[in-house]
């Protein structure tokens, strides 16, 4: 089974080849400040599906195309979660930095099929039995006590003091945890290391001490259940086993933090920086919606997910995909394809994008909507308290962290007038 109107395949290395011809090293400057350059690039000299390389020379491919990533997506025939099929294992170190990513977990991630669809179903249920409203409040409070913490001092840097503390907050209220506290801020700081690790840290350490927190929870949970997400799905009818539940509740808070916390800070930087929103800022708030779907199509904060592995040997855009070969999607390469864009301009008025992934494996609903209404919040709540917000630095001295994987600053800083409390 082919993907349709592909064209002819390209050359592909003989079997056993250590490494794909041609293949790019997914690293450098070129993710730190313009990773759109170089997906243009790479599309232009590959096609809508590459080859790559990961940390080590882990051969894989990236998919570029917007309709390569749909098709990929839709077909979990073809393209499984279950990362045990991949053909590289036996190259992979067991300290290798991807290994939170690619680790088989008997969560809802990596399920597939029937199995799959009880792990989504509870997680879905459980969302969709939080009040958006009640969320919506949650956030507008945890909002206020952060800039409470940096109002009088007339400057801050957004990105650690407020957009990071704030949707994990608001995720691990919304699991039954405290809000506040010393074990909520290692939660924060063990989730980001796993998640984008930067130079020094220890993403495997830190993943097992995230499953540590979260697996004292789900204890804390069984004995003592309350009105929160980790108590629903315990007693969901599905039944799943409190070890199914850590990992799902991972899966959960991990998706409603990191990436929440870029999708903030990303469109505030938008919000601060663009002409076409600074004259509607301090007068009303009908640019941040179209702020935050921008974002979401031009610096999504889930740039690239691996992945995918080839059930049988297949083609995708024109190139020859063997069984077990690893495909990380390109969401951000996708949402700005010009096979869809032809004119160049990126529409922010729909919400076609991928940067919620798509098929069955998308994120769950309704995690969207309660993640928009975390952002929105705090980026809603800041300008409210902050009118006269404006960047500390020069548009052009912002930089990225350069992950091939999340798009998010190092940092934001901000001034403002002292607000006296």
């Amino acid at each position: 089974m082919t993907d349709p109107a592909a064209p002819e395949p390209a050359p592909s290395p003989p079997p056993g080849c250590p490494a794909h011809a041609g293949a790019i090293r997914l690293s450098g400057l070129e993710y730190q400040q313009s990773p759109s350059e170089l997906y243009r690039s790479m599309r232009r000299e590959q096609g809508a599906v590459a080859p790559i390389l990961l940390d080590g020379d882990i051969p894989a491919w990236l998919v570029l195309g917007y309709a390569e990533v749909s098709y990929v997506t839709s077909h979990d025939d073809l393209f499984a979660r279950d990362s045990r099929r991949w053909n590289q294992w036996e190259n992979i170190p067991a300290d290798w930095p991807l290994m939170p990513f690619v680790g088989y977990q008997p969560s809802v991630l990596f399920a597939e099929g029937a199995e799959h669809q009880r792990r989504a179903g509870v997680i879905t249920e459980a969302l969709e039995s939080v009040d958006q409203f009640e969320l919506a409040h949650w956030s507008t409070r945890i909002a206020d006590q952060l800039i409470d913490g940096f109002a009088g001092s007339g400057q801050a840097e957004l990105m650690s003091a407020y957009a990071h503390a704030l949707p994990m907050r608001a995720a691990v209220q919304m699991c039954g945890m405290p809000a506040r506290g010393s074990d909520t801020d290692d939660l924060v700081r063990d989730l980001q290391i796993s998640l984008d690790a930067a130079e020094g840290d220890d993403p495997v350490a830190a993943y097992v001490r995230v499953q540590e927190r979260i697996q004292r929870l789900v204890k804390d949970k069984r004995g003592t259940p309350g009105p929160d997400v980790t108590s629903r799905m315990l007693r969901h009818p599905a039944g799943l086993t409190d070890e199914e539940i850590v990992q799902d509740l991972i899966s959960i808070i991990a998706a409603a933090q990191q990436p929440t916390a870029n999708w903030i800070c990303n469109t505030l930087r938008l919000l601060l920086t663009d002409d076409r929103f600074a004259l509607n800022v301090s007068g009303g708030r009908l640019s941040v919606g179209q702020a935050l779907n921008e974002v979401l199509w031009l610096d999504t904060p889930t740039q690239n997910f691996i992945g995918r592995w080839a059930v049988r040997d297949t083609q995708l855009g024109g190139r020859q995909i063997r069984a077990g070969d690893c495909v990380v999607l390109g969401l951000a390469a996708a949402n700005t394809d010009p096979q869809i864009w032809p004119e160049g301009h990126i529409g922010a008025e729909n919400s076609s994008h991928l940067s919620f992934s798509n098929g069955e494996h998308r994120c769950p609903y309704p995690a969207p909507l309660l993640a928009d209404v975390i952002a929105r919040t705090a980026i809603e709540t800041l300008l409210e308290r902050l009118p006269d917000v404006v960047l500390a630095v020069e548009p052009e001295q912002l930089t990225w962290r350069p992950s091939i994987w999340m798009r998010g600053l190092t940092s934001l800083p901000v001034q403002f007038t002292p607000v006296v409390q």
